[in-house]
């Protein structure tokens, strides 16, 4: 039965005109350039599935820590061009479910887990709940109003990103010569539950976020010559130095938690209603 409003009509009320949804308006490339970087990295975790089923595993994983850096850069570009938006925020997440959960969990299995069937299978799904749920707890915290102090320098758990760089360290050693034999496979399966625990844990992880927020003049150069060193060592030996680079990070996370205790340890961290149960 017609109404006898129509969308044209400019007696139309308010509330009608309301329920047809909002209006349509110009948005500035500036305002999508975050979220244009958000959709290659998806692109870029989507890409490396295919190149795993494909049995190509270097480009895959290539793929995955492309993944990584434009992950760490659109949230970057979002601030530098004050174009933070919950859309932008909540599609940043979603990717990082994609580009750090389901996809290295994939390419490792592809690579290396169902060389031990069900078992490996179990720990690369367990995986990528993990990295969801970290992506959940880590969204809860941020949406708090009061933030502990130390929230300015730490993560709980290690951050997701990460997560994915370091659940590969089999793949990286595969690529050195390890043969991806049974033995291998599940100690690998082994290792993939112990990264999915840290990224649940509670474990402080510092994120040094305000490590380059202010530098003394005179290591300005010899940082950058030890950037510089290290991105040449990545070029060159990309294999050894990643293997060597996760290696050192999980050595680096009981000092982290030490210093955190040491820091922080008496601070009572103020509790929300929405962060009870995580």
């Amino acid at each position: 039965m017609d109404s006898g409003f129509s969308p044209f009509d400019p007696n139309g009320s308010a509330k009608d005109d309301e329920s047809r949804g909002p209006r349509l308006r110009d948005i500035s490339l500036r305002m999508m350039v975050p979220t244009i970087i958000t959709v290659l990295a998806i692109c870029a975790g989507m890409t490396g599935i295919r190149l795993a089923f494909e049995q190509r595993f270097e480009l895959a994983v290539a793929m995955l820590l492309l993944a990584a850096l434009l992950d760490a850069v659109d949230g970057r570009a979002a601030r530098l061009l004050k174009t933070s938006t919950k859309f932008g925020a909540h599609m940043d997440s979603l990717a990082d479910i994609v580009n750090f959960g389901v996809a290295p969990a994939l390419v490792l299995y592809a690579y290396l887990l169902e060389q031990v069937k069900s078992f490996g299978w179990i720990a690369a799904m367990i995986y990528a709940i993990a990295a969801g749920l970290r992506l959940a707890r880590f969204n809860v915290m941020e949406d708090r109003y009061e933030k502990a102090s130390w929230q300015a320098d730490y993560f709980v758990g290690i951050p997701a990103p990460g997560g994915a760089i370091l659940v590969l360290l089999p793949v990286y050693l595969g690529f050195l010569g390890i043969a991806p034999e049974p033995v291998f496979a599940y100690l690998a399966s082994v290792y993939t539950l112990l990264i999915a625990f840290l990224m649940v844990s509670r474990v402080p992880v510092y994120s040094g976020k305000s490590l380059g927020q202010r530098i003394r003049r005179d290591l300005v150069f010899p940082l950058l010559l030890i950037i510089v060193l290290y991105v040449a060592l990545l070029m060159t030996f990309t294999w050894q130095t990643m293997a060597a680079s996760t290696l050192l990070y999980l050595f680096s996370l009981p000092f982290g938690a030490r210093a955190w205790r040491k820091r922080y340890g008496a601070e009572r961290r103020v509790r929300s209603p929405e962060d009870e149960d995580v």
